[in-house]
């Protein structure tokens, strides 16, 4: 699907938490949904070099650590208002987006775009 961005996002995260199936991550806070955001868990490698908000239906935690379920990217995308990105997963109001003519991917909120619709 085609989204059009209406506002732009830029990440704040320099070191995201990039990790694959059958991790263990250490387990921060939880996204308490003010931000109309739900279901994200802020984790951390164990080598305390990346850390990220995490779905929360990918972990299984265990105490203060857990398991990640799935291959994982907490990085987002960087985007202008105008731009215009191809997303194909959304979660908890995020979509993972590739930008078009580019190689790059990343989460965007879904607040901040509209879909396109082709017609």
């Amino acid at each position: 699907m085609k989204f059009q961005i209406i506002e732009e996002h830029k990440s704040n995260n320099l070191t995201p938490l990039i990790i694959e199936k059958g991790a263990r991550v250490k387990v921060g806070k939880s996204s308490d949904g003010i931000e109309s955001w739900p279901n994200w868990i802020y984790c951390y490698s164990l080598d305390g070099n990346s850390e990220g908000w995490t779905p929360a239906q990918i972990i299984q935690i265990e105490n203060e650590y857990g398991i990640v379920l799935a291959d994982y990217s907490a990085k987002e995308l960087d985007v202008r208002k105008g731009n215009t990105v191809e997303g194909d997963l959304e979660l908890n109001g995020w979509v993972w987006c590739s930008k078009l003519n580019a190689s790059e991917e990343g989460w965007l909120p879904k607040e901040k775009m509209i879909t396109i619709h082709d017609f």
